[in-house]
């Protein structure tokens, strides 16, 4: 490699570990307003969830028109994951994970369906039609009555079946995982 190469190389890598020190001050603090719009996500104890309502019989009409062409009627059969059906199979040779079967919370129904559903324009449900989704597919699993109705009060008091079936990996304890070390 020449002298003029060598020169070039180290400047260039001098270059750019220098522009990253002058970084630091790039962009500003994000508003209250701006965070409260990715303040979004849902907790299994429902902390999170909106204001709205949805029944059964609204979520069938709403997942006909905007989730059965993935997931098929009744959630089975589709091109996408299976949503109903397979309790009682996880400790079978073969097991069939479904939001019924498998899901612990139906607060996270209904976190996922509000953002990431439909496939086609996710977060387009409104929080309304979304109760009423999740509602009809707790439903096609036994867990809500056909006549059912969600709302932020009813969705975390709703008991899934696989609840316990999680056991939490005593490495990723956050008190342990975040604690400071001392030196």
């Amino acid at each position: 490699m020449s002298s003029i190469s060598k020169v070039l190389l180290s400047g260039s890598i001098t270059l750019a570990l220098i522009s990253r020190v002058f970084a630091y001050d790039f962009g500003r603090h994000a508003n209250p307003d701006e965070i409260a719009l990715w303040d979004i996500d849902v907790r299994p104890d429902g902390t999170g969830l909106p204001e709205g309502k949805g029944t059964v019989a609204h979520g069938k009409d709403v997942f006909a028109e905007n989730c059965a062409a993935c997931h098929g009627d009744k959630g089975v059969g589709g091109i996408k994951d299976r949503l109903a059906g397979g309790q009682g199979t996880l400790k079978s040779d073969a097991p069939i994970k479904t939001v019924g079967s498998y899901w612990p919370y139906a607060t996270t129904l209904f976190d996922y369906i509000h953002r990431a559903m439909p496939y086609q324009a996710p977060g387009s449900l409104s929080v309304d039609d979304t109760y009423a989704v999740a509602a009809y597919i707790l439903s096609l699993n036994g867990i809500v009555p056909e006549n059912g109705e969600l709302d932020r009060n009813s969705l975390p008091k709703i008991r899934m079946p696989n609840r316990d079936g999680f056991v939490p990996d005593p490495a990723f304890n956050p008190d342990t995982l975040f604690r400071k070390r001392s030196r």
